[in-house]
């Protein structure tokens, strides 16, 4: 494996380990380690601005399909997570990184 394929693929664990994260901080999956579901919408929305985060900071850097599995993963940590704060307090909705967008 060449360092571009190791680094492609290290980026790809990096993303998955926060998109699991989240998912799990959303209570959408179990927590191995606890082998139980917990919610902690806060968290997971830090989560979320995280990837954002990483998605600003490498814009131009990444392949197309880097750019296009970050975004999806993104969009769909996004979908879940208004999901999960609909539920918990109806009409307060907070996307994480929409707030400051331009």
């Amino acid at each position: 494996m060449n360092q571009d394929e190791r680094y492609t693929a290290l980026f790809g664990g990096l993303v998955t380990m926060f998109q699991t994260a989240a998912l799990q901080q959303m209570g959408k999956i179990k927590n191995p380690a606890t082998d139980s579901i917990e919610r902690d919408l806060d968290q997971a929305g830090m989560s979320i601005d995280m990837l954002e985060m990483i998605q600003w900071r490498m814009k131009g850097n990444l392949k197309r399909e880097e750019e296009d599995y970050l975004m999806s993963i993104l969009r769909d940590l996004k979908l879940n997570y208004v999901d999960e704060l609909a539920k918990q307090k109806p009409g307060s909705v907070d996307v994480p990184g929409e707030t400051e967008k331009k």
